[in-house]
């Protein structure tokens, strides 16, 4: 119980923290008005004629690419850089607790973001009958596929005080796993190594599980990557932060 309430309140300091100042606001405003406009303008949503919101859900993984990285940059180098890392040492958490508190309440702001796109649902609805499974498994693979972004950046994080090393060196190992089942990674990757190869390069990649859950196809093996991936860039920053305590 002592663990669940050290979680809670280091989640809701950190989740008030991000509304306390103007960072959280402009986030949101900028994804909204990026995703409004790539779904409207540049995927010519209104020119489909259709009610089907794959072009919404299709700048997702590219819109994280960049924004959730952002987030992610702060939530450990900044606490090094300004000194409050050792204020928080002292409270009576472990690294584990304070490392779950702070990417839960990144993810919930993220997922709040990623639901105030809902007016997009409702004028796909206005406009014709669409099938509401997918729009629940798009969602539903948004908001995995945003923790999944957010347990990189919070491991690059946590490796420097630089929340410029950290925003880039997450963008790079992001878009490998967005990539990695990439058809022209893929292909490239098929001319010179054998199908096995090819295959397991494709398994790490975000896409193909995103995917599924655009089709409204919810298998626990798509879960059990988010899940998996996110538990293993969590230990990994948790491994990272120990050892710099104990250094």
């Amino acid at each position: 119980m002592d663990s669940i309430r050290n979680i809670t309140a280091i989640t809701k300091r950190e989740l008030g923290s991000y509304f306390e100042s103007p960072v959280a606001y402009v986030f949101m405003v900028v994804f909204l008005v990026l995703i409004g406009f790539l779904t409207f303008f540049v995927s010519r949503f209104y020119e489909a004629g259709q009610a089907d919101l794959r072009p919404f859900f299709f700048w997702h993984p590219w819109m994280f690419l960049i924004l959730v990285p952002a987030v992610a940059m702060r939530l450990w180098a900044e606490e090094r850089r300004s000194g409050t890392i050792e204020t928080l040492l002292t409270l009576p958490i472990t690294m584990t607790q304070a490392t779950l508190g702070k990417f839960i309440a990144a993810w919930i702001f993220l997922a709040l973001a990623i639901l105030l796109t809902f007016p997009i649902v409702l004028t796909t609805a206005y406009l014709g009958a669409p099938d509401r499974g997918a729009i629940m498994g798009g969602y539903l693979g948004s908001v995995l596929l945003a923790g999944a972004y957010l347990s990189v950046g919070m491991l690059t994080s946590a490796f420097t005080r630089n929340q410029v090393i950290s925003f880039v060196l997450a963008v790079v190992i992001c878009l490998f796993l967005l990539l990695a089942g990439w058809p022209p990674v893929t292909d490239l990757v098929a001319r010179w190594a054998p199908d096995w190869l090819v295959q397991g390069v494709a398994a790490f990649s975000f896409m193909p599980h995103y995917e599924a859950f655009q089709k409204g196809v919810l298998d626990i093996r798509d879960f059990a990557y988010y899940f998996s991936i996110m538990i293993f860039m969590l230990f990994g920053t948790n491994l990272v932060l120990e050892n710099r305590k104990s250094a």
